[in-house]
């Protein structure tokens, strides 16, 4: 008699993600952005299989999206068992607990989302710390709308009034006190960090910035021959690292840190400060751009505008235009002509015209396959040579105390 076999593995979890746009948004940029939240989802390895999308001039006060919506929605999600409904905006407590009084689904809104990311790449004890203290920043003034969700997670039997708000006020208390808690937490560890920071000074720093999945990382090892984690994945690395290099007898550090993305979370940005310093901090900023991806001009503010949040936004920059081979070969696909190689050189001319001399320099390269790299490594020496001999007016090369370089 043959044995039945049973299939262990768990099952894939699957998702819709929902989004509401106004009429004053293209319906490229509703899908553009559709499409990071996809990203953002597989990354957690939840497959996303519908997009459901929205106009409205703003979103529904209790349940974000209109009831016809709503109930498509729903309909779709019994029938496909779909396990969660991921919304492309932050929603209030009562719009979760109304969603899902009607899907009766796990919802997740895209703070939430980034901060699961997060929660699950965080390696060091400053980085989950910094990811929890900003999970419960975000869920405590959530918590006097969402008693459906920890009624739930206690196995509770549907107590109301007094008995559940009694509950939610010591569950704020408890946050509360886990927020001050971590938060003092973070300062040890900043005191340890500074400790660090001390013999850095009088040393020229590089900082690498830029959206999330550039290629930073890529880069980064290129350069220092470091192994810092690259994956082909939002946010493969929430964790700074920072490398010593030598190049032409002029030491210097550089240093990687967190991508940015649309709408990052502010409790990850208050709480990651420390981190983001590695930015702040930096004598000169690489701001790496994907120029293969259909918003990079987008993604470029993105960055932009979050350096001016973290006060990063007065240094010099080197712009740094990744993955050129992928953009190369889009257009190669897209023009049935023969002088496609002319066609790429006037669009690199034309975006090195746009950005250059805005207060940046300008590489296209490709880290992957290591096109330009000299190039960029030349251009890189200038910046720092131009920084060091301002912190050391009289310094004098000489090559007999070279450190040896680990590029």
């Amino acid at each position: 008699m043959k044995q039945k076999t049973y299939d262990t593995a768990p099952k894939q979890e699957t998702a819709v993600l929902v989004a509401v746009s106004n009429k004053s948004q293209p319906e490229q940029v509703t899908k553009e952005y559709l499409l990071e939240l996809d990203f953002l989802a597989r990354t957690l390895n939840i497959k996303v299989i519908k997009h459901f999308t929205q106009r409205l001039e703003r979103p529904v006060h209790a349940t974000y999206i209109g009831s016809g919506k709503l109930d498509e929605i729903r309909q779709f999600v019994e029938t496909e068992d779909v396990d969660w409904v991921i919304f492309d905006d932050d929603l209030s407590g009562s719009q979760v607990r109304n969603i899902n009084t009607e899907l009766k689904r796990n919802i997740l809104d895209r703070s939430l989302l980034i901060l699961y990311i997060f929660e699950q790449r965080a390696k060091t004890v400053q980085a989950k710390t910094q990811v929890e203290l900003a999970k419960n920043q975000y869920l405590l003034p959530k918590l006097t709308n969402m008693w459906t969700h920890l009624e739930r997670q206690r196995g509770g039997t549907g107590t109301r009034g007094g008995a559940g708000e009694k509950e939610i006020e010591t569950d704020r208390r408890v946050v509360k006190d886990r927020i001050s808690l971590l938060k003092d937490k973070l300062k040890e560890i900043d005191k340890q960090n500074l400790t660090q920071k001390k013999t850095r000074t009088g040393i020229v720093r590089v900082g690498i910035a830029g959206y999330t999945n550039v290629g930073k990382s890529t880069l980064m090892n290129l350069l220092t021959k470091a192994d810092v984690f690259a994956e082909d994945k939002l946010f493969a690395t929430v964790d700074s690292t920072v490398r010593k290099l030598v190049w032409d007898t002029i030491p210097f550090l550089i240093s990687d840190t967190v991508g940015f993305i649309r709408k990052l979370p502010h409790q990850l940005v208050e709480s990651f400060k420390s981190t983001l310093d590695e930015v702040s901090e930096a004598d000169i900023l690489l701001h790496v751009v994907d120029i293969s991806h259909a918003g990079f001009e987008a993604q470029i503010e993105v960055v932009n505008k979050t350096l001016v949040e973290i006060k990063a936004n007065d240094k010099p920059v080197i712009l740094v235009f990744n993955k050129i081979d992928n953009y190369q070969n889009q257009i190669f696909d897209n023009l049935e002509i023969e002088n496609t190689t002319e066609v790429f050189n006037e669009k690199i001319t034309y975006l090195k015209n746009t950005y250059i001399g805005k207060k940046s320099d300008v590489v296209f390269i490709s880290a992957t396959e290591r096109s330009n790299i000299e190039e960029l490594r030349s251009v890189i020496l200038n910046k720092v040579k131009e920084r060091h001999f301002e912190i050391y007016p009289n310094y004098i090369h000489n090559p007999a105390n070279d450190w040896q370089s680990l590029v």
